[in-house]
C-alpha cells in the first residue's frame, strides 16, 4: 500500500512534465505544416538544402555550374544592397530553389521570390537572380532598420527595392535623365494587401511605385535620403511628414 501511495502522485506529477516536453514538438510540427517557409527557414536541412556559403543554402545534389549561380547571385545582390545602403545591417538566410518541387516543399507559391519575416529569403527557380534576390533582400534591410514594419507605406517598400535591384522592367537605367517607365498621380497601395491585389491586377504598379521612389531619392540627393527618412522615422516623425508625399 506505501508503494501504491507513493507511486500514484509521482504519475500525477510526471503528466505534465510530460505534457511540457511534448509542447515544443508539437508546436514544431505545426509551424512545418502550417508555415513552411519559417520552419525552412530554421532548418534548412530538413527541407532537403545544403549549405553553400553562410547564409545560403540550396537545394542539395546541384551540379557544381549551379551552385556557383546561387552564390555568384547572392553576391551580386549583396552588393547591390550594400552599394544602395552604405553597407549591410541584415544578413538574411537565403533558401534557393532550382526546382518547381523544392520551391513548393518549402512553402513557395508562384512568386520569383519572397522575404520571410525579415529573416530569410527564399528565391524559385526563375527568381535566382540578382535583381530578384537584390529586391528581396532590400525588403529585409529596410525592415531592419525601421523600429515598425508598418512606418513606410507599402508602395514606398516596393519601389525603393525595385530602385535597389535596378530592375529594368519597371525602370529606366540609371544613365537616364528620368528613369521612369510609369507615373500616376494617383495614391498608391499603402497596406499589403491592397498592393497584392493591385500589382496583381496591373504589374505597372510596380513601375508607378519605382517611379515615385526614384524621384524623390534623386530630389532629395541620393540614397542618403533613405537613411534620412529611417533615422527620423525611428525617432518618431510620421512618414508623410518627412518625404511631403
Amino acid at each position: 500500500m506505501a508503494w501504491k501511495r507513493w507511486r500514484a502522485p509521482r504519475r500525477g506529477r510526471m503528466w505534465p512534465l510530460a505534457v511540457l516536453a511534448a509542447l515544443p514538438i508539437a508546436a514544431a510540427a505545426v509551424v512545418a505544416v502550417a508555415f513552411p517557409p519559417v520552419a525552412a527557414t530554421a532548418c534548412p536541412g530538413c527541407y532537403g538544402l545544403e549549405r553553400l556559403a553562410p547564409d545560403v543554402y540550396a537545394e542539395s545534389g546541384l551540379p557544381p555550374f549551379r551552385r556557383r549561380q546561387v552564390v555568384a547571385t547572392v553576391e551580386e545582390a549583396e552588393r547591390r544592397v550594400r552599394a544602395f545602403y552604405g553597407g549591410r545591417q541584415a544578413s538574411p538566410r537565403i533558401l534557393a530553389c532550382l526546382s518547381d518541387r523544392c520551391y513548393r516543399r518549402i512553402g513557395g507559391g508562384g512568386e520569383r521570390g519572397v522575404a520571410v519575416l525579415n529573416r530569410a529569403v527564399m528565391l524559385a527557380p526563375n527568381g535566382v537572380d540578382p535583381v530578384i534576390a537584390s529586391h528581396e533582400m532590400s525588403h529585409v534591410e529596410l525592415h531592419d532598420r525601421l523600429v515598425t514594419n508598418d512606418a513606410v507605406p507599402q508602395w514606398f517598400d516596393e519601389g525603393l527595392a525595385v530602385l535597389v535591384s535596378g530592375d529594368p522592367r519597371y525602370l529606366a537605367p540609371d544613365t537616364a535623365a528620368d528613369r521612369c517607365l510609369a507615373t500616376t498621380d494617383a495614391a498608391l497601395p499603402v497596406t499589403l494587401d491592397a498592393w497584392l491585389r493591385a500589382a496583381g491586377a496591373d504589374q505597372r504598379t510596380y513601375a508607378k511605385a519605382a517611379c515615385r521612389v526614384s524621384r524623390w531619392v534623386t530630389a532629395n540627393g541620393g540614397p542618403h535620403a533613405v537613411l534620412d527618412l529611417v533615422r527620423r522615422l525611428n525617432a518618431g516623425e510620421t512618414f508623410g511628414a518627412v518625404t511631403k508625399m
